[in-house]
């Protein structure tokens, strides 16, 4: 071997040596690459995967530079074709991974068990049970379903893509189940919304870890049992189990439906205690949090703190302000958000458009409205619609919010239908709204609080006889309201109450205080100077 090619290769095996730098930047990567081509290092397989996977997996790399790198080399091995498959999956591109892997069988290479564990993840992103099906019939055929990831990917596939009598027959049949396997299958009955079942399946866990609790809190949080998901988070301490960022957002939006402001306080405490990064994720889950119970300036603090905002946190921040009566404020947000260039979504043009139709913006709810398809080529959903019918009808211009209704390229919900009714009333348009009241008799949406709307409008416009029918016809019709629904937080607790419930065990002593409340006011009505 030459002299001068025996010093490049020391020089180059330090060199690939920095890729592991805890510290190393894309830049510095860049460098790296660029050595590797001048000396002829970079067509050794070793060295290429290496540098290759540093761009396609490190957080401070870039998938982009990957991709061409990898494109451009002669030679690919297997350990290549996974990590560029892996950093895919990890990207949220399941598709491009799944394109990959059919590059990568044209190219002569059979999957392994690595392979595998990425493409399993990339059905459930893509919620694609029959290619993880031909996928669970290939690894029996190469013989790779004794590995243990690869048998909890096939119960993870099988759990989130909803087949769980699958998942519940390789889970049965296996003879080495550990946590990871159990927390698969919890989160399967979980999806299903068959809590009872995950928390029993919980429960009967004979080991659990960190991604299992936080798992559970999740899904308590997602199917609106908040105090559920309190309870745990609050029982995960208890067992001396650290939450992490997962359990944290779970609990913390628990916290915002729930108006819990002193335990979202204090999960946020904890959070910096712990010195948890303030990233989009965690950001999110405070300013919804703040938002919700009210307190919008720690929301925004929190807001302007983050180092990264991206379209989820300014919808957030959007929805906040104008929830909390800033509505100025939101729509300021929203045209900065657009000069910063982060690309509003669909959720962020239903909060806009409802920012606009509670301080009677119409021109410029207009504009928000025509920009979606005209600038973002974003298509108005039905939600949207509903947003600007409600926006024009408020503002008093009803024909034209009935002539946005009948143009509409999908057939209105009852939050349009009901927007155009609600305008009916508030302006005294009753002819309108009994044509509208028949449009969603026609599409059986006439439930209870569409009779209190109708009823409503028949009393603002003095038809007493009608508000009578519509009374009588609710009636016949056993159409009934939602029962009202309220909360209090005492002591860090959150107690719910809704309207006719008598359960909770100190029912007693909260009806004489009412009463005792209602008293004290009366006697306040009939003598002012007492107040």
């Amino acid at each position: 071997m030459p002299p001068s090619f025996t010093k490049y290769l020391k020089s180059d095996r330090r060199t690939l040596c920095l890729l592991r730098h805890p510290h190393l930047s894309l830049r510095g990567a860049h460098q790296i690459h660029a050595h590797l081509l001048v000396s002829g290092f970079i067509s050794d397989p070793y060295a290429a995967g290496k540098l290759a996977a540093f761009c396609a997996v490190s957080p401070r790399g870039d998938l982009r530079h990957a991709t061409l790198l990898f494109r451009r080399l002669p030679c690919r091995s297997a350990f290549l074709w996974n990590t560029m498959i892996r950093a895919h999956v990890e990207r949220g591109q399941a598709g491009d991974a799944l394109s990959l892997y059919r590059d990568m069988l044209a190219a002569g290479f059979l999957p392994n068990n690595y392979t595998f564990s990425f493409l399993l993840r990339a059905c459930v992103d893509r919620d694609s049970l029959s290619d993880g099906q031909k996928f669970h019939a290939l690894i029996v055929e190469l013989g790779w379903e004794a590995y243990d990831f690869v048998q909890n990917g096939l119960l993870h596939m099988y759990s989130s893509c909803g087949c769980l009598r699958s998942a519940r027959k390789l889970f049965d049949g296996s003879p080495d189940r550990d946590v990871v396997s159990w927390t698969a299958m919890l989160t399967g009955y979980a999806k299903q919304g068959q809590m009872a079942n995950a928390r029993e399946l919980f429960n009967r866990m004979p080991e659990r870890n960190v991604v299992s609790w936080s798992t559970l809190i999740g899904m308590y949080a997602q199917f609106g049992r908040f105090k559920e998901a309190l309870d745990v988070f609050n029982e995960m301490q208890v067992c001396g189990i650290q939450p992490n960022q997962a359990a944290i957002v779970g609990a913390l939006s628990a916290c915002g439906s729930l108006g819990a402001l002193d335990q979202g306080m204090w999960i946020h405490a904890f959070a910096r205690r712990n010195a948890m990064e303030l990233n989009r994720i965690l950001g999110t889950a405070l300013i919804d949090m703040y938002a919700k119970c009210g307190c919008i300036e720690s929301a925004v603090e929190v807001f302007e703190l983050m180092l990264e905002r991206d379209v989820f946190a300014y919808t957030a921040m959007i929805s906040g302000l104008s929830n909390n009566g800033c509505i100025k404020e939101a729509l300021g947000l929203f045209s900065r958000m657009e000069e910063e260039r982060v690309r509003p979504n669909e959720v962020t043009f239903i909060c806009a458009l409802s920012a606009c139709a509670r301080i009677g913006f119409v021109d410029q709810g207009r504009m928000i409205f025509e920009s979606m398809d005209g600038v973002y080529y974003i298509k108005p959903g039905v939600e949207h619609y509903g947003c600007l019918v409600d926006l024009l009808g408020r503002a008093g211009l009803v024909e034209e919010a009935k002539k946005v209704v009948s143009e509409m390229p999908m057939e209105p919900d009852s939050y349009v239908l009901g927007a155009l009714l609600n305008a009916c009333g508030m302006h005294g348009v009753t002819e309108l709204g009994r044509e509208t009241i028949e449009d969603l008799k026609k599409l059986r949406l006439d439930h209870g609080g569409i009779h209190v709307l109708m009823s409503n409008m028949y009393a603002s416009a003095d038809q007493w006889e009608n508000v009578a029918k519509a009374r009588r016809a609710m009636e016949v019709r056993q159409a009934m309201k939602v029962p009202g629904c309220s909360m209090v937080e005492v002591d860090g607790v959150a107690y719910e109450f809704v309207a006719g419930d008598r359960s909770h065990k100190q029912i007693k002593e909260i009806i004489s205080a009412i009463r005792g409340i209602d008293k004290q006011l009366r006697s306040f009505s009939n003598d002012p100077s007492a107040i």
